[in-house]
């Protein structure tokens, strides 16, 4: 068994990416929100905190290279090609996007863990990355449209056509491919990435999350300045949004930081293209502009590390510890000069909702030397409360559990 002691920060992160190889609910009411404010320091000088990560070298490759904490495994839930985004139905049937043309449910027959069968549900779209489920439906993002499969769980062998909901987002593939959730609003949550590295768009629409309701109406823009988020999720008791948004590129190895935010109400600027990271003016479009005027990240993730989906663990079958940590995948860097990224990061919060670290829950997806056996998406509780985690690299989704 290999064990390495990983011991991170988001200070340490961003000096060690030198070394290493490389709301939901608008508040009703009175209700106080906890909103950060514009111009408070981000969490970059916290308490380190060690985790041991073990591989077992027992297992196939590439699973025994990806290294956990003491007392959890992985394996193979399913293989699926270009898996992506992933979302749940009531009866647990499992969904999944790619950034190719068809969207797949995988479905545990037997319960024991393992996938007993892969439907293609739906063909020759435009990058259905986003998935999202609501009702009995499955909703589908696309480049510039929101499609939905009706009664799709019982329809399987024999999928329906897609219906469109709404059709009126930009073409622009370049960030177009879209994260997608239902919120506790009841409202579907959908991202509009900007249409290149930096700039400022004239259409408002560019670098935001939208929201709108199940039946495509109502469209508005419920946060600006978010660059690129492929991943959002909802705190499981303050309801508010949490997201990632991916840092602009050609600002060197270690600049800017991803992103992690929350935006506890609608309206908010989370900066882009004028500052980054909370604290770092845009060289172009930052003149005259401050970092102040914007909401600064929670927390700083890697920088160019590909931070995409996101959960909180609400469920049981983790230890106490673990209990509402965000699991984030991060897929890793594709410019940098030596690789970064390829694992499952963790971020746990305080009783106000502050970071108190940002450290590696699972890595090995990224070998010395840069080889790559892999690249985490995106993360999903299943109703047994283990996690799986899909990889677009490897065609695979693995199922991480507990035992100690």
């Amino acid at each position: 068994m290999k064990k390495t002691w990983v011991t991170l920060s988001s200070a340490v992160l961003l000096i060690a990416a030198s070394i290493v190889s490389c709301a939901g609910n608008t508040p009703q009411g009175n209700e106080q929100i906890a909103v950060p404010a514009a111009n408070e320091p981000i969490a970059d000088s916290l308490p380190l905190r060690e985790m041991q990560l073990t591989a077992n070298a027992s297992l196939p490759e590439p699973l025994n290279a990806i290294r956990l904490p003491e007392g959890f495994h992985i394996d193979t839930y399913a293989k699926v090609q270009g898996a992506r985004s992933m979302t749940l139905s009531d009866n647990g049937i499992l969904y999944v996007g790619s950034m190719g043309k068809n969207v797949y449910a995988v479905v545990d027959e037997n319960k024991d863990g393992k996938a007993d069968q892969v439907y293609t549900v739906a063909k020759n779209l435009n990058t259905p990355n986003g998935v999202a489920w609501k009702n009995g439906h499955l909703y589908i993002a696309t480049i510039s449209s929101i499609l939905k499969l009706e009664n799709i769980d019982e329809r399987l062998a024999s999928p329906p056509a897609p219906v469109t909901v709404y059709d009126k987002y930009p073409t622009d593939r370049h960030h177009g491919w879209k994260f997608i959730a239902f919120g506790p609003d009841e409202k579907l949550y959908v991202p509009v990435g900007a249409p290149c590295n930096i700039c400022e768009s004239k259409n408002p629409v560019y670098a935001s999350i939208t929201r709108m309701n199940a039946d495509g109406s109502g469209m508005e823009i419920f946060a600006k300045g978010v660059r690129n988020t492929v991943g959002f999720t909802w705190h499981p008791e303050t309801k508010h949004l949490w997201f990632t948004d991916n840092g602009r590129d050609n600002m060197g190895d270690n600049m800017p930081a991803d992103e992690l935010n929350t935006a506890p109400a609608s309206g908010m600027h989370f900066g882009y293209p004028y500052c980054h990271q909370g604290d770092t003016p845009d060289p172009e479009f930052g003149k005259g502009k401050s970092c102040g005027d914007y909401v600064a990240p929670v927390q700083n993730l890697t920088p160019h590390g590909a931070a995409l989906g996101l959960r909180f663990n609400t469920g049981s079958h983790f230890p106490a510890s673990f209990k509402n940590a965000l699991l984030i995948a991060e897929h890793g860097s594709w410019n940098r000069s030596e690789p970064i990224g390829y694992r499952i990061g963790m971020v746990q919060l305080d009783a106000s909702g502050k970071s108190t670290g940002f450290t590696t829950f699972a890595d090995g997806w990224l070998q010395p030397g840069g080889k790559v056996l892999g690249r985490p998406v995106d993360v999903q509780f299943l109703q047994d409360g283990s996690m799986l985690i899909s990889d677009d690299y490897s065609n695979l989704i693995y199922r991480v559990t507990y035992k100690p």
